[in-house]
């Protein structure tokens, strides 16, 4: 089925379950503006790639990149899709991962093919970039956005993005966009925690807390990849093969990951204060994510202070809506909110 045929299939869905809140979830096909225009006349084409680095300090970090085609001297700029990574995974395994045989994982692919510019990056520690020794956690993931965005800039001509952050990536990109709101176009926030009130897998963390606090790396092998995807007890909803080629994907970089996001979930929490925030924000909620709660996230969208804001539960998904069967409801709803309509300021 094409991109096209899903939107078209999960509008009727959404439409019927009424899983938005907040105006406008719902945009029509004729709303959908400059990123569909530059929509491939293939969805299934080729897409460019490139890679970059930046540099924090001694730190290089690796950011790569995905558009439909080479940028090209003189040509009107893409609008520039940031994707954040969480705490376990690094980025391209997070966003472009290759499945052979079970259809489309990469949400860069999928977004480039939309009419965006895609970048993302492996934060301090992670996959293809340095370390600093640090534990990684979310003041330094912010310092990384730092100092990968001029990158970005540089090579697109923009100087304002949207952002989409994942887990711990999404409290990243919150971080980010309360520091730095003139770079923030567009903010989704997927599978975010705001205070962890309630929220089973929290809880486990606070649990181990210490064992956070006193190692700057923690062990992420394949058993606990594995496990990301059974934890809220829907295993059912993930394909075997994309757990597998996402461990191999992985493992190259060896088996544990730093601590520091964990650590920040278990005893900093919240770390994103909301009347900060002043972009437009998208905020999408897995039906089965044990790491947050609906009360605990609408206690925060109610705080948010841009009434261009949207609510949505992501129907028979867990904690990981990129690596979910039902991952296109996530497309879906990314789609509609960023090529959502200008609307006209009222007095």
């Amino acid at each position: 089925m094409s991109d096209t045929e899903h939107d078209k299939a999960r509008r009727r869905m959404l439409v019927g379950a009424g899983i938005g809140l907040g105006a406008g979830l719902i945009v029509g096909a004729s709303s959908v503006q400059a990123a569909s225009k530059k929509r491939s006349a293939s969805a299934a084409g080729e897409v460019w790639s490139s890679e970059y680095w930046a540099n924090k300090g001694s730190v290089k970090l690796n950011l790569w990149r995905k558009r439909i085609s080479a940028p090209k001297r003189g040509e009107q700029p893409l609008p520039v899709l940031v994707l954040v990574h969480g705490s376990s995974n690094s980025a391209r395994s997070s966003y472009d991962l290759n499945v052979p045989g079970k259809g489309e994982y990469s949400l860069m692919n999928v977004m480039a093919r939309a009419g965006y510019d895609v970048w993302t990056m492996d934060h301090d520690g992670y996959g293809r970039s340095g370390s600093s020794g640090n534990n990684s956690d979310i003041a330094s993931g912010v310092e990384d956005l730092k100092a990968a965005i001029p990158v970005v800039m540089k090579e697109t001509g923009q100087s304002k993005m949207h952002f989409y952050g994942t887990s711990s990536g999404g409290i990243r990109a919150g971080a980010y966009a309360q520091t730095q709101p003139e770079r923030v176009d567009r903010l989704i926030l997927s599978a975010f925690t705001y205070k962890g009130t309630g929220a089973a897998e929290i809880g486990r963390r606070q649990k181990v807390v210490e064992t956070y606090r006193n190692n700057p790396r923690r062990k992420r092998d394949a058993a606990m990849i594995r496990s990301i995807f059974t934890r809220d007890g829907h295993p059912g909803g993930y394909e075997p093969a994309m757990v597998e080629a996402l461990i191999a994907d992985e493992m190259k970089f060896g088996d544990t990951v730093p601590t520091g996001t964990y650590l920040d979930m278990a005893a900093n929490l919240p770390l994103v204060d909301p009347k900060k925030v002043l972009s437009p924000v998208l905020m999408t909620r897995g039906e089965f994510d044990g790491n947050s709660t609906n009360e605990d996230l609408l206690d925060f969208y109610g705080q948010l202070p841009n009434g261009d804001r949207q609510f949505v539960i992501l129907p028979q998904i867990a904690h990981s809506p990129g690596y979910s069967k039902n991952r296109h409801v996530l497309w879906y709803a990314m789609k509609n909110f960023l090529a959502a309509p200008a609307v006209t300021p009222v007095s």
